[in-house]
């Protein structure tokens, strides 16, 4: 918490409100202005609260963290003097009520109500939006890669792809359609804000989803490949080869696309 109030009573706000704790570090503006790089570098890791802060202070705050500690940094306020902690601060949230129209200017996001717990709310729908597409995305890749390594091995084998360019565009404009509606409205819930948020270097296809993309695309590789080359025998199926295990490959990939969709 920075504040430009009395370093009394920002401590008494900030251990009410939960800010401050036993281990934590509170200053003034005028202390902090006076310290060199290093020991910069040793307070701020501890500090929760700064008193008596001129606008320079806040900024050279949030620079700090988000240069020398690479942290992504979100800053409210609603004056004019803190417009350059608003600019410089990766999210800047400025108040919609109270807020000047400076500070408005040089925020990210305006909280209209003046509450802060839109902020929470913000944050939740902001991580939903980046898992839905995170699902999609997951969803797209395992569709994909699997009709693309089957033609490709069937063309190796057999001289020709069990899948037509016709089936793989009803796959790309209507699956992939209804797929992306159904991923990308899932609504936030609880349990997100549960989450470690991700770094600013974190990965957009993370760990897991490539075990759910490799998993699901070896899973679905299997069963159709075991189709295409036994699928006549066991359901005593007649007919050139291309027609009628060309459609009943297309039914079972469809119908196990379904399940890389969780």
């Amino acid at each position: 918490m920075v504040t430009g109030d009395n370093i009394n009573t920002a401590k008494a706000i900030a251990r009410e409100c939960g800010i401050l704790t036993d281990d934590g570090i509170a200053i003034e503006g005028p202390v902090f202005r006076e310290m060199s790089q290093e020991e910069m570098l040793k307070v701020i890791p501890k500090l929760q609260v700064m008193a008596r802060s001129s606008p320079l202070d806040k900024h050279t705050l949030v620079k700090q963290l988000r240069t020398t500690f690479n942290e992504v940094v979100a800053v409210t306020g609603d004056g004019t003097n803190d417009a350059p902690a608003l600019h410089e601060a990766d999210i800047g949230l400025a108040m919609g009520i109270a807020g000047t129209e400076v500070a408005k200017e040089s925020a990210d996001v305006i909280i209209l109500d003046d509450n802060f717990s839109t902020i929470v709310t913000v944050a939740k729908w902001g991580r939903s939006v980046y898992i839905n597409i995170q699902k999609f995305v997951q969803f797209q890749l395992t569709v994909n890669i699997v009709a693309l390594v089957v033609n490709f091995a069937s063309a190796c084998v057999t001289g020709s792809a069990p899948l037509t360019a016709v089936q793989l565009l009803w796959v790309n404009m209507i699956m992939d359609t209804l797929g992306a509606l159904a991923l990308a409205t899932e609504p936030p819930n609880d349990e997100l804000m549960k989450r470690a948020p991700v770094g600013r270097k974190g990965n957009f296809i993370s760990n897991v989803m490539w075990r759910n993309i490799l998993g699901q695309s070896l899973y679905q590789f299997l069963v159709i490949w075991f189709l295409q080359v036994y699928g006549k025998t066991i359901f005593r199926l007649d007919g050139p080869m291309l027609t009628l295990p060309s459609t009943q490959l297309f039914s079972t990939r469809s119908s196990s696309a379904s399940f890389s969709m969780k």
